[in-house]
């Protein structure tokens, strides 16, 4: 089955060029060899064009927010990568800039030889940008490849300002594209022939060493990244991220909607945020393994699409409460990205929140903090601090108490702008599924964006009130705190 047109785009009108040396797969989203539609469609015109197929996947050092972190998580995929492609016989070349702009000049020269460029979209961070500007270097065809969501991201039409009414969206049309999944493995069949890079580019441009790719403390510490940032405990790759997905779906699913919100219950969450974020799991793997588990087809999904959040998949509780956090919700806030450039701007907020805001920002604070004290964990409040200190220690942070967490930056900061600033550093800087259209969408979020006016409260006017008072007061807490405490704090 080919790769549906609908998520496929043409990044430039340059033709195809028969005669060139290989099709190149340029991964810089799906950063997986398996269920990517990107790859799916470089691998099936490899085999059109009886060309070899070439995959590079590169990294530079002058991301924003680069750090050991976030390196470490991608080059441990890159690793699983190289392994993965190597066992297919495909020429994989994985590439690192030791110094900013070194890796300038590498696409365009692997390109010239290329018949046909394919690359991941992707609507968030610096790579809508790349993409135009790589658009217009490269001498051939260029292909960006939606790999993104169940949902293809254009198929919606425009920006959504509820989940309900993306439900409602999804519910329609998603039923045509659940029969249309990307394959499992877009290699099985065979290839022609071993590609290979010039000698030149090789040598300008070598490929990743293992002691790099296997992300020691040393080679991080030789390159040009913010080394007050350690690496996470979890690790990155395919790998990793298929034994979260198969304990979650194995032991934890069962329990999810009523657990989700506690941090101290064993099966709250699925810990798959990190690898959907770096490509590293597709989240239709996620979906075939939740659906495998249930034992279900579509023939079991609702009639009519009324934005139901309960009933419409025929699934168990704990499945479909799941389903909404990673198609409704996650979808949701790519299809925001999709549509609005100003995703990440203040002034993308819906006109209620904005005003409501604005008529509170002289109201009085109890407390005000400077980023410095955030980012540090030293505020008055022992439940925010823990939060942060996960955020520090693990580059995660349990999924309720982030929107408690950016609640409470919000009422400790001077303006709601200066609240979104520092939400979008500490989130960027620290979480590994930061700098993603998802969890941009829940710092908006906390903001007023897909929500609706709440009665008027201080500082937050109409826009939804959370307090660590409440937490405190429904949710299990007591081994979550003993765990991120801090010195000072009994």
């Amino acid at each position: 089955m080919p790769v549906p047109s609908i998520r496929i785009r043409a990044v430039n009108d340059r033709p195809i060029n028969p005669a060139g040396d290989y099709v190149l797969y340029w991964m810089i989203a799906a950063r997986r060899a398996n269920h990517n539609y990107a790859l799916e469609r470089a691998a099936s015109e490899s085999r059109r064009l009886n060309k070899p197929l070439v995959v590079l996947e590169a990294l530079r050092c002058d991301y924003p927010h680069a750090s050991d972190r976030l390196h470490a998580f991608v080059l441990q995929g890159m690793a699983l990568n190289q392994k993965a492609f190597a066992a297919k016989g495909v020429r994989y070349h994985p590439y690192l800039e030791r110094s900013k702009g070194q890796g300038r000049g590498l696409l365009k020269a692997v390109a010239g030889q290329a018949c046909l460029v394919v690359t991941d979209d992707f609507p968030a961070f610096f790579l809508p940008r790349m993409l135009a500007a790589a658009g217009d270097k490269v001498p051939v065809r260029l292909e960006a490849v939606d790999s993104c969501g169940l949902l293809p991201m254009c198929a919606a039409g425009g920006d959504h300002a509820t989940a309900q009414s993306f439900r409602r969206l999804l519910q329609r049309l998603l039923p045509v594209h659940l029969a249309e999944p990307p394959a499992p493995d877009p290699l099985a069949e065979p290839l022609p022939g071993a590609g290979r890079l010039a000698g030149e580019i090789s040598q300008k441009w070598p490929a990743a060493t293992k002691a790099l790719l296997a992300a020691s403390p040393a080679a991080l510490a030789r390159l040009p990244l913010d080394h007050s940032v350690p690496p996470a405990p979890a690790q990155g790759g395919h790998g990793p991220a298929l034994e979260h997905l198969r304990r979650f779906v194995d032991q934890d699913m069962v329990y999810y909607k009523e657990e989700c919100r506690h941090p101290d219950a064993p099966h709250g969450t699925s810990r798959l945020s990190p690898y959907l974020h770096f490509g590293h799991i597709s989240p239709h793997e996620i979906f075939q393994a939740v659906a495998d588990e249930e034992e279900w087809s579509p023939a079991r999904l609702g009639k009519g699409g009324r934005g139901q959040r309960e009933g419409w998949w025929g699934m168990s509780p704990g499945a479909e409460s799941f389903l909404d956090q990673l198609i409704t919700w996650r979808e949701l806030c790519y299809n925001f990205c999709r549509f609005r450039p100003d995703y990440d701007q203040y002034e993308s907020l819906p006109d209620w929140a904005r005003e409501t805001l604005a008529a509170h920002a002289e109201d009085e604070r109890a407390y005000v903090y400077g980023r410095e004290w955030l980012r540090r964990a030293e505020t008055h409040d022992t439940l925010w601090n823990a939060s942060q200190r996960q955020l520090l220690r693990e580059g995660v942070m349990h999924n309720y108490l982030r929107m408690l967490w950016g609640k409470n930056i919000l009422a400790w900061s001077s303006s709601p702008r200066q609240a979104l600033k520092a939400m979008l550093e500490l989130n960027d800087r620290y979480a590994l599924d930061g700098r993603d259209p998802n969890s941009i969408g829940g710092i908006f979020w906390v903001l007023g964006r897909f929500d609706h006016p709440w009665p008027q409260r201080q500082v937050f006017g109409k826009v939804r009130c959370m307090t660590s008072r409440s937490a405190r007061a429904k949710l299990r807490l007591k081994q979550y705190m003993a765990r991120y405490k801090g010195k000072n704090e009994s």
